[in-house]
């Protein structure tokens, strides 16, 4: 694919031009929402946004106007409140990760170990498998029967 410069049939010279003559910015002009510390009160309309408390977290046995949401009449709900109401997915307070790495540690260990002993005391398969004088035929029911292996077959 052809370049734009090849086909509107710019030079160089005029190019370069152009790009002198445009304005740069000396240092840089980014600025994040949390460097700021302005709270625009017309945000949400005057509105009072509480504090982000999982509903979890709160008291279950609470005297609460809405006692499966934990929620009280009246009561004025964050912004974010799909997100921390009862419904919403748990936070993990069961251990920290470092206890957890160590429990699946052990039991990984536990699993390679009772492999490496299990290992240690299972037999072998035999280096030549046994083969019996006309497969067994007459002892396993006749003719009609499903034979064992001859001495000359090796397959299995």
């Amino acid at each position: 694919m052809l370049s734009r410069h090849f086909v509107t049939g710019l030079n160089l010279s005029s190019r370069a031009v152009c790009q002198l003559a445009r304005p740069h910015a000396l240092a840089s002009q980014i600025r994040f929402a949390s460097q700021t510390t302005v709270e625009d009160p017309e945000m949400n309309n005057n509105y009072y946004n509480p504090p982000a408390q999982k509903r979890q977290f709160r008291d279950p046995y609470g005297d609460w106007w809405d006692k499966q949401d934990r929620r009280n009449f009246g009561e004025p709900v964050h912004e974010d409140n799909d997100i921390l109401t009862i419904f919403s997915t748990e936070k993990y307070t069961h251990f920290k990760p470092a206890k957890g790495f160590l429990l699946l540690g052990c039991a990984g260990g536990s699993v390679l170990l009772l492999s490496g002993v299990v290992s240690m005391f299972y037999p072998d398969k035999p280096s030549s498998p046994r083969t019996f004088e006309g497969g067994l035929e007459r002892e396993l029911g006749g003719p009609n029967a499903v034979r064992a292996r001859a001495p000359g077959e090796d397959k299995w």
